[in-house]
């Protein structure tokens, strides 16, 4: 066999394994176990530690790698044209189907069965691959970019990271349907994922639901309504329920009486008059109408805080939000010895079978608590949404049918709708 020959078997026999390693390498990335890894980099493995490297940026590792691989078949293809040239459709045939069974099904079922393993017997060579194809990468992507710029389509940079997201959620509602994921385990994970894509005054609780203080008020009188109150943080005014100048906390309400009656000869009661309830309140925390859900969660847990007050963009007083109540949007409802009425009142079913429904209930609980699909794009409560759909204020006794449902204002105050009765039609 001339030398020539042997050179292009050998490149060609290279550029297969090579292909092989790097498809491996990219379905293991993709299957390994990021935890299993984590455990193995603790314990000073530099292969894992490789591998979490490569998993930390997949979005460039895997275009590197999958360049890599259309590289090394492209070029697999030029070598067994030169050695065949007699007869080049059968050895493109016979390439074709080397390619299919070794460069891609073999490895990628070994691969997926032992994917930790491999992930780390390749961290070398896949960091090697990454690092020199990487540049080539860039370079694509930037003539991509340009070519569809000149004909005027934008390309979103965080697309990637968006559609990795709707494929989780994809994944855990097809768990759901087929049986794998229980609601109430589909409900948290999604209510995690949807954090980002909600802000808080779709689940802040309205100005007009706000329990406060007074802070010219009798002291034995905030002292009641405090001890009265099933929250342990109530915001304080003065004069306008708009001009909030604090936040009081029970246990700090309960430490400052202490202070006020406590003397060498025994408990003053009189020492309650001197109360000042703006000294001992917390300074008021305020936020826009528009922070997203996932973003006011960090900033709670930085700021050691647990209640915000939401204004718009004029600064008025729009409604308060809790960390209970994001952390409700994750686990469900949270409730304890002090929650007079739990929020599950708020949906009954008659005898009818058709369902009593508060109307200041949000349609994304109710959806949850169903599994129906009523749409919250237009409106936070059931109450807006029958407002919406209708364009009007309904009197008691309406109907209205819409999103395949019939909706009817049992009970109407002044010009909320406090009670509605709904069916699937």
């Amino acid at each position: 066999m001339p030398p020539v020959d042997v050179l292009l078997w050998l490149a060609l026999m290279a550029l297969l394994v090579l292909a092989a390693l790097l498809t491996a390498a990219k379905s293991a990335l993709a299957a390994a176990s990021r935890s299993k890894l984590k455990a193995l980099a603790d314990k000073s493995d530099t292969k894992a530690t490789r591998a979490l490297a490569l998993m930390d940026n997949a979005a460039r590792s895997e275009a590197a790698l999958r360049l890599g691989v259309t590289a090394a078949v492209i070029a697999a293809a030029f070598a067994t044209l030169a050695l065949f040239a007699s007869a080049p459709g059968w050895a493109l045939l016979a390439l074709a189907a080397a390619v299919l069974i070794f460069t891609e099904a073999l490895p990628r079922t070994l691969a997926l069965t032992f994917p930790e393993a491999v992930a780390t017997g390749l961290a070398l060579v896949t960091g090697a691959a990454v690092a020199v194809l990487s540049p080539l990468v860039a370079l694509i992507r930037a003539v991509v970019r340009l070519i569809l710029r000149l004909f005027a389509v934008k390309v979103d940079a965080d697309s990637y990271f968006t559609a990795l997201r709707d494929d989780i959620a994809g994944a855990i509602a097809h768990g759901h349907f087929s049986g794998a994921v229980e609601k109430e385990d589909r409900d948290r994970l999604l209510g995690a994922l949807d954090l980002a894509d909600r802000t808080v005054d779709e689940i802040m609780r309205h100005r007009r639901q706000i329990e406060m203080i007074d802070a010219d008020a009798d002291p034995d009188a905030i002292i009641t309504q405090v001890l009265a109150s099933s929250h342990s943080r109530l915001p304080v005014y003065r004069g306008d329920e708009e001009n909030i100048l604090g936040v009081i906390h029970a246990k700090d309400l309960l430490r400052e009486v202490d202070r006020l009656v406590r003397s060498p000869e025994g408990f003053d009661l009189g020492g309650i008059r001197a109360l000042d309830i703006v000294k001992v309140a917390m300074k008021p925390y305020f936020i826009p109408d528009t922070t997203a859900l996932d973003e006011q969660m960090r900033e709670f847990l930085k700021r050691h805080a647990h209640v915000a007050l939401v204004v718009d963009e004029y600064g008025a007083l729009r409604g308060l939000i809790t960390l209970e109540d994001i952390l409700e949007e994750i686990v469900g409802e949270i409730t304890d010895e002090f929650d007079v009425v739990a929020r599950d009142s708020r949906l009954k079913r008659d005898e009818s079978g058709a369902y009593l429904v508060d109307g200041a209930m949000t349609i994304r609980d109710l959806n949850r608590a169903l599994d129906w699909h009523l749409p919250d794009e237009e409106a936070n409560t059931l109450a807006g949404l029958v407002i919406h759909e209708a364009q009007m204020i309904p009197n008691e006794g309406q109907t209205f049918s819409f999103h395949g449902f019939r909706f009817e204002v049992a009970q109407r105050q002044e010009n909320r709708l406090t009670k509605l009765r709904m069916r699937p039609l």
